[in-house]
């Protein structure tokens, strides 16, 4: 993971993926903002869009899935309701069996970013939970190398 302070100037070109989100009125708490539960809701979500439209994961029917193993976000400025949060994904490392994304949350029409998040996906075969012989399936290694962007090189 990289310093905060660095996460803090991410800018959505970072990103070769961007998924809109409008926000709903319930997405706010009683802070006036956007929950920071929402937040990884919405991280989890550009996650698994990017996943079925680009890697060729059917959730109900694929033999590999993905398990989440750890999720980490810094937070730096909040968004509420109305606004349409601007979710950019990429994939900072690609492992055997397991990916580790870095995702970025921005408010539409502003440019400083709201929250960064890491997010590791174990991938395993629906057979027997343990990740596979042969790591991941060629489809799924192709579609997330399309998005790879070390960390070490931003």
């Amino acid at each position: 993971m990289s310093a905060p302070a660095n996460r803090r100037a991410r800018r959505r070109e970072d990103y070769p993926f961007i998924l809109d989100y409008r926000t709903r009125w319930n997405d706010n708490d009683m802070y006036d903002h956007v929950n920071n539960s929402v937040y990884n809701f919405l991280f989890d979500s550009a996650v698994n869009v990017y996943l079925a439209d680009h890697c060729g994961i059917n959730p109900p029917n694929s033999p590999q899935h993905p398990l989440v193993a750890h999720t980490s976000t810094d937070f730096f400025r909040s968004i509420a309701y109305p606004a349409v949060a601007e979710v950019g994904l990429r994939v900072s490392r690609l492992g055997r069996s397991s990916v580790t994304y870095e995702l970025a949350l921005f408010e539409r029409g502003l440019e400083a970013v709201c929250a960064v998040c890491d997010f590791v996906h174990v991938f395993v075969e629906r057979v027997d939970g343990r990740p596979g012989p042969g790591g991941m399936r060629a489809e799924l290694r192709a579609g997330l190398e399309r998005i790879l962007c070390p960390v070490s090189k931003i």
